[in-house]
């Protein structure tokens, strides 16, 4: 039996919980199982101060008992000064947007990682963030192109016809747009778009596909674990379960296996124990390394609890690093 260990999971607010979809949810109670000493906070609560490395990153927390009860599903105690350095392992669970408050968590929990395992490891989530890691492998992608510039993408419209337009730093497909070759109102979303924000935009083909749903595949160290598909409801282009996606049975298939072994040595070697990926039809189109989702659903479908697998690897590499 592994030994008991202390865990700090930085996330949103508890009361937000969606206690039959949220995959940190599912973490908890599996910690919880386990044994694990718990507690939560959020990242407006950490502080970094002068003094040694493990003694520099402290956040205010909760101690934190959790139940799959609807409307009392937490109990907190006494919030406490914790010293995250003195952590055995701190689950980075809190959603997007990958915007500067997010980047700069990552520089502050860097202070304590790898003594203190940050699942995922914060450099390696700072520099992937989902719509660009992705990037690395264009053979397995869509045509695709991130860009500023006007003309560029005008003669990818050109080319491609019909168009997906996606915010490079967005989550739960809020932003997402489809533009179909009749479509008048591009000009109208990039100068919407551009007056307000200075990052670029995500230029894919659209897939056909994705009528027949846009799949999440579980990697757990960089093997593929399970998987849920995802149909986009009537009416709707983005099959985000956010914005009324179907979940569904899905199995994986040659093609599946065969992105996941293509990219699996990188998650591996960059400390990305737990990743969602995005595949419609044979593309890739999505690495999300950020704060996955999944764990539940694939559980109903499949009777499969991947949060085992990820506490299995959690357990197992805290206890390569202290020698046991």
């Amino acid at each position: 039996m592994a030994r008991k260990l202390k865990v700090a999971v930085q996330m949103d607010p508890m009361d937000t919980v969606n206690v039959d979809g949220d995959s940190s949810f599912a973490l908890m109670l599996e910690a919880q199982a386990r044994g694990h000493e718990l507690w939560h906070y959020e990242v407006r609560h950490m502080a970094l101060r002068e003094g040694r490395n493990d003694e520099r990153l402290m956040a205010r927390a909760h101690p934190v008992t959790v139940v799959r009860k609807h409307g009392a599903h937490y109990k907190f105690g006494e919030m406490q000064t914790l010293n995250l350095g003195t952590m055995d392992t701190i689950l980075m669970r809190q959603d997007p947007p990958f915007d500067m408050a997010y980047i700069t968590a990552t520089h502050l929990l860097e202070h304590i990682h790898p003594k203190t395992l940050v699942v995922n490891d914060p450099a390696s989530v700072r520099n992937a963030p989902e719509k660009l890691l992705v990037t690395h492998f264009p053979d397995l992608m869509p045509p695709t192109m991130i860009t500023w510039d006007l003309e560029a993408i005008r003669s990818f419209r050109a080319e491609y016809k019909d168009i997906i337009v996606k915010p490079l730093f967005g989550n739960g497909g809020a932003g997402v747009f489809r533009i179909k070759p009749d479509d008048e109102n591009l000009a109208s979303l990039l100068e919407m778009h551009f007056a307000r924000s200075r990052e670029p935009l995500m230029f894919q083909r659209y897939e056909a596909a994705v009528r027949k749903g846009d799949k999440r595949i579980i990697l757990v160290d960089g093997e593929p674990m399970g998987a849920v598909n995802r149909v986009p409801a009537e009416g709707e282009a983005r099959s985000n379960m956010h914005v009324g996606g179907r979940p569904e049975k899905s199995p994986l298939t040659a093609r599946d296996r065969e992105i996941c072994a293509a990219i699996g040595p990188t998650l591996r070697q960059q400390g990305l124990i737990f990743v969602g990926i995005d595949v419609i039809g044979d593309y890739l189109t999505e690495i999300n390394v950020t704060s996955p989702t999944g764990l539940q659903e694939i559980a109903r479908f499949d009777g499969v609890h991947l949060e085992k697998a990820i506490w299995d690897k959690i357990e197992a590499k805290i206890a390569d690093s202290k020698g046991n």
